[in-house]
């Protein structure tokens, strides 16, 4: 028997939940049920498994275990990219092979192109999911420099994209923060709790999802796979495991995962006269042109207009964070808002909060069987929104073998690299984080 050592941990509130309608009591599994199919974890990739599973064998019992809330997790505490292209947070810039990028563009995109069919079929909103495209942003000089060599990569991937400069940015934004940007039309931008919750209600009728029920024990008994929750069971001869990095607390890929937290903070709802004066557009997000640099979405639709502020990574191989550490990373995302909206000085933020991302060294993911009739959709890299759906519904697809040519190229990847011992793994990691965000400078 296999003990699951720890359970999540999210500090700070779900922001994008939080905004929902308050959902109804959770349904908690609370006997021993038998089931063709187990999936344990209802995030991005476990809802896409699940999906998956319905359409390759309808008819079967599909059983969906979260040990929260759908929506409280980090699949609802993302900053709410679907990015097609790719995107290494380790990188010091966006550019790498082109065979490679090539590669992981059209990965990304069968991911994206996955959740904008779960989007149409369950009738979601442009709120929820859009195909909006992304924007590099840069504020400085060395960030334009990272600009201009990005554009150079996209070119040499034919890839299309736009220059935008600061009038552009301005007319965008409402601010005069940025000098320039560069904008690709294959992301989508997505509501991620409202994205989550509108899959989860979709599925409802097709798969049992219970709430509230962590596995806290996972048994091999005969050819089935038992997994107990603190109320009940499920015997199934084959799982998914769709818990991202915390597939290290199930007992498998030990030290091979980086525990890795980034944070954001979101302003309360605008009053009419703050949007007069910030101008600009409703909906907008950009990236930053360096990756260390800061992360700005301005939404409307439920909850009012806002502004979300993500900056900030630290390494955490406890896998939990403490409230003096989100305290004080909120003054940095205090100071960037300052910084780029100067007419809004009397705007507060309503919710601050930390969110989970699991890399490996050599940035490939956890994925396969990794055990008789246990199949493994981890390791997201962060990117676990496009990433995570395409793992959650290729670990399906490898389940209930069906062939496809994007299974073979996630199984193609080396295995995770093992980790440093500690404690040499966490001041290299949490060193080599500060040395980027200090690199970052006004892009931060």
């Amino acid at each position: 028997m296999t003990r699951v050592t720890r359970l999540p941990k999210d500090p700070g509130p779900a922001a994008w939940n939080a905004l929902l309608p308050e959902a109804g009591p959770p349904r908690v599994l609370e006997a021993k049920v038998s089931a063709d199919w187990l999936v344990i974890g209802a995030g991005w990739a476990g809802l896409a498994a699940a999906r998956r599973l319905t359409q390759l064998r309808a008819g079967d019992r599909i059983v969906l275990l979260e040990a929260s809330r759908v929506g409280e997790g980090p699949a609802g505490r993302n900053s709410g990219f679907m990015i097609d292209l790719p995107h290494d947070l380790s990188a010091d810039s966006y550019s790498g092979s082109v065979a490679a990028d090539r590669q992981q563009t059209e990965m990304n995109r069968a991911g994206i192109a996955f959740a904008a069919e779960a989007a149409e079929e369950y009738g979601l909103s442009e709120e929820a999911f859009a195909r909006s495209g992304k924007i590099n942003a840069a504020a400085t000089e060395s960030g334009s420099k990272l600009n201009a060599d990005y554009a150079s990569h996209l070119a040499a991937l034919d890839e299309p994209y736009e220059r935008l400069d600061s009038h552009a940015m301005r007319e965008l934004t409402g601010i005069g923060f940025y000098r320039d940007g560069v904008f690709t039309p294959g992301a989508a931008i997505v509501q991620p709790a409202m994205f989550v919750r509108g899959v989860a209600q979709g599925l409802a009728g097709k798969v049992e999802i219970y709430e509230a029920s962590p596995v806290t024990s996972m048994t091999r008994e005969g050819k089935a796979w038992l997994a107990a929750t603190p109320q009940g069971a499920v015997s199934t001869p084959r799982v998914i495991l769709a818990v991202n990095g915390h597939a290290e607390s199930f007992g498998y890929f030990h030290r091979k995962l980086m525990h890795v937290f980034t944070y954001a903070s979101m302003t309360r709802a605008l009053t009419e006269p703050e949007t007069a004066r910030l101008g600009g557009r409703p909906r907008w997000g950009v990236l930053p042109a360096d990756p260390m640099g800061s992360t700005l979405r301005r939404i409307s639709g439920t909850g009012g207009e806002r502004i979300v502020v993500r900056n900030r990574f630290t390494y955490n191989p406890s896998m939990e964070v403490s409230p003096s550490r989100l305290k004080k990373i909120a003054k940095a995302h205090d100071a960037s808002f300052r910084a780029r909206f100067p007419m809004l000085e009397k705007v507060e933020m309503d919710y601050r909060w930390g969110g989970r991302l699991c890399l490996s060294l050599n940035g490939v993911p956890a994925f396969g069987e990794i055990e008789e009739g246990l199949y493994s959709a981890c390791c997201q890299n962060g990117l676990g929104t496009s990433k995570g759906t395409l793992a959650g519904l290729l670990a399906a697809e490898l389940a209930a073998q069906s062939n496809s040519p994007l299974i073979t190229q996630m199984l193609s990847h080396d295995a995770p690299k093992s980790l440093p011992p500690e404690p040499f793994a966490w001041i290299g990691a949490n060193a080599t984080l500060r040395w980027k965000e200090w690199k970052a400078g006004g892009e931060f």
